[in-house]
């Protein structure tokens, strides 16, 4: 028998191996956790790469796999990339913390410690940014470092954040990117028709899919920044030709502007287009960008941008993109509370002028009479 089992165990072995990396992350991760063998071969990295490559097209290039090895390998990427960030504090924090937003703040105000700031640079970033539609890989870019950054120079850090990956694939090179009938997309047959039925909005809603890693090379960090579900689509108006899909996630921000937590927008947009040949309407990919905006709506600077990215790497996180949703959801509604809290306050404030206004005119005819 002990003969016969010593044949086995190496069969037994490249079975077991042949099984787990057919899995996908999260399945294989519960499965290390039934047996020796099983926690045992899991633990190759190999079988890590399989995931990582099958999830995120983007990181097949040998530069990217260079950083990953270097980071500690694809098992730790997976779990640094694979959950989504999750910020629900907002919900213990008072509304009146919120609506008190100084005009001016001193660079020591925002920033906890200038010399962190200082050691944080906008080549330190790279995205890794991978678009699915009906879990078929349609877009994957690489981008080290901050394209914006190069332009404007020391102007980036008081500039509005804004990333634009454009339409260029993960090797740089300009292509368009369409979606048609034969990747599954509705037959449309005009815009028309569009705007009465909705069939291409609504298959966005369901089917698109994003994903956009930020890695920090310098502490060796990763996060997945994106909602991975749309959290909303939109027609871009005036033309209503084009589709605005929004993803992203609820970033924190305390000890970095003196709001609690900025809003992370990527916006995905397609364009509309009539396919001669087939006399039906296709879906062109014509922009994939980034920026981040604060409680009040406005656009967060490249400065506190870096920051609070660097923040969001070691935030928490979830497997439950349920839980993710109702993060943005919290986070919506609290700005919307912000804005009709203001919009009552300043009401409340012009009566009171007007009040005043008709006391001094009173007044005046009084002293006159």
């Amino acid at each position: 028998m002990s003969v016969q089992a010593e044949s086995i165990c190496p069969l037994s072995s490249d079975i077991f191996y042949d099984i787990l990396r057919r899995l996908d992350g999260a399945t294989l991760a519960t499965a290390a956790c039934t047996c020796a063998s099983f926690s045992s071969i899991s633990k190759e990295e190999r079988i890590w790469e399989n995931v990582c490559n099958s999830l995120w097209p983007s990181i097949k290039r040998d530069d990217v796999r260079t950083l990953i090895r270097s980071m500690g390998g694809f098992r730790k990427f997976y779990a640094d990339s694979y959950p989504l960030i999750v910020n629900k504090d907002l919900a213990l924090v008072p509304l009146d913390s919120f609506l008190e937003y100084p005009e001016e703040w001193s660079e020591a105000d925002y920033y906890e410690d200038l010399e962190e700031y200082e050691s944080l640079t906008p080549s330190d970033l790279v995205s890794l940014v991978d678009i699915r539609y009906k879990d078929k890989p349609i877009f994957s870019k690489v981008l080290w470092g901050i394209s914006e950054s190069d332009a404007l120079g020391r102007w980036f850090y008081n500039a509005p954040f804004h990333i634009d990956l454009g339409n260029s694939d993960v090797n740089g090179n300009i292509r368009k990117v369409i979606i048609t009938g034969e990747d599954g997309l509705p037959l449309i047959e005009s815009v028309d028709n569009e705007r009465k039925e909705g069939k291409l909005w609504m298959e966005l809603q369901d089917r698109l899919r994003l994903s956009w890693i930020i890695v920090n090379t310098k502490v060796k960090q990763a996060a997945n920044v994106s909602s991975f579900i749309p959290l909303g689509v939109q027609r871009h108006w005036p033309s209503d030709k084009d589709f605005l899909v929004r993803f992203g996630s609820v970033l924190p921000a305390e000890d970095i502007l003196p709001c609690q937590a900025v809003e992370c927008i990527l916006v995905v947009k397609f364009r509309m287009v009539n396919d001669t040949a087939s006399g039906c309407v296709n879906l062109e990919l014509t922009q994939v960008s980034m920026q981040l905006e604060d409680m009040e709506g406005f656009h967060v600077n490249g400065r506190n941008s870096l920051m609070v990215l660097k923040k969001a790497l070691s935030c928490r996180k979830s497997r439950n993109y349920s839980e993710v949703l109702e993060s943005c959801n919290l986070y919506s509604r609290v700005r919307s509370e912000i804005k009709e809290e203001k919009m009552r306050n300043e009401s409340r404030i012009d009566k009171m002028c007007i009040l005043s206004g008709i006391v001094a005119v009173v007044t005046f005819w009084f002293c006159i009479l």
